[in-house]
Order: structure tokens, then C-alpha cells, then sequence
């Protein structure tokens, strides 16, 4: 890719019930165009299993449909709720395999990183990110919910850091996929009668 060329880039609110889903486009230091903005929403009572899926059918859909060029995905940290804080990290995961899946790159921002970047404060509350994504964006609405913004707030951190705009190593992936292929080989010879362990 050529310097100075547009990113597009997705960011990834995690969450089980709501993932937020919003592609940006643009340079660090210049203004910056927005692709998407979405919500991928799971029932809470769904079988935990069916809500991983539809996160999964949700942000490959809008990857496929969107080909960002990298993704951003809310580092998770621990909370005082494990629950909450184990749906959200299972989500996180689930954006990053899809993202692997493409051979995207993958970067990890804090909240406080996301908020900084778009409000110069690391510990500004989730209206002030709303009120500036919708500025910096130039949107005549506010992205709703909050982690439609949030996730907006990610993507626009991840251009204006200079986002990693190179995919994963050619030999990094041939190495993932030679210890697939050496795993199908020993459940093969397993499934064959031989005592592979």
C-alpha cells in the first residue's frame, strides 16, 4: 500500500448482547470518513453457544461486506462482574479469529487509549466519546448505542496511531496452517487404527 494511502479500518466494541461494529476511513491527522456503523445484537436468554454464533455470522457478514484493511478490538479488562467480562472477551476473540481468518491485522486498544484519542481525555465518560466521534465524524446524528460509539472510537484511534497497515507474515501463516495440517494428519492415522498420540 502506497504511504499516505486511506485505511479502512473496523473497530470492535466487544460485548455478547451488543457488539458494536463502526468502519472509519482515512489518515493520522486528517479527517476521516465514516464506511458503517452497526450493532450486532444477541437475545440474552439464547443458548450461550447460538449467541457466539450470531456474533460470529454478524462480524464476518460486515467484514465480507465492508473488506476493512485492519480491525481494532477493545482490549478486555477484568471487572467486577466475571460474567459480563467473559462474554466480552469471548466476542473479542470471535472478531480477532475473523480477522485472522482474512489474514487482516489485529490491534488491541484500551478504552482509556480509544477515549483519548477521540476526546484528548483517557477518562472521558461515554457521552463526551459519543458527542466527539459524532463531530470528528461530521454525522448529523449521534451513533446509538453508546457502543455503536464506542466502537466508532476505536477504529478512529487505531488510524490516527498509524494503524499497522501490513497483513500477518507470509510465514507466520504458513506455519498456522502447517500445524493444521500436521493435526489432520495425526487424527487421520488416528481414525486409521494407528495409536498416533
Amino acid at each position: 500500500m502506497i504511504e499516505g494511502a486511506a485505511v479502512r479500518v473496523m473497530g470492535v466494541d466487544p460485548g455478547l448482547t451488543r457488539c458494536g461494529v463502526g468502519v472509519v476511513e482515512g489518515v493520522p491527522g486528517a479527517r476521516l470518513h465514516l464506511v458503517h456503523v452497526a450493532v450486532v445484537r444477541t437475545p440474552p436468554d439464547d443458548d450461550h453457544a447460538l449467541r457466539l454464533l450470531g456474533i460470529e455470522r454478524g462480524i464476518e457478514a460486515l467484514m465480507d461486506e465492508l473488506a476493512p484493511e485492519a480491525v481494532a478490538v477493545e482490549r478486555v479488562f477484568s471487572q467486577h462482574n466475571v460474567r459480563t467480562v467473559m462474554g466480552t472477551a469471548q466476542a473479542a476473540g470471535i472478531a480477532m479469529l475473523a480477522a485472522a481468518r482474512r489474514g487482516l491485522p489485529v490491534a488491541l486498544h484500551t478504552p482509556s487509549e480509544a477515549k483519548a484519542a477521540v476526546t484528548g481525555n483517557g477518562r472521558a465518560d461515554k457521552a463526551q466519546v459519543t458527542a466527539m466521534v459524532t463531530r470528528l465524524l461530521r454525522l448529523d446524528e449521534a451513533p446509538r448505542p453508546a457502543d455503536a460509539a464506542d466502537a466508532l472510537a476505536l477504529a478512529i484511534c487505531h488510524v490516527w496511531r498509524g494503524g499497522a497497515r501490513q497483513r500477518p507474515a507470509a510465514a507466520a501463516r504458513s506455519r498456522i496452517e502447517e500445524a493444521a495440517l500436521a493435526e489432520r494428519a495425526r487424527l487421520a492415522a488416528r481414525n486409521r487404527g494407528g495409536d498416533v498420540r
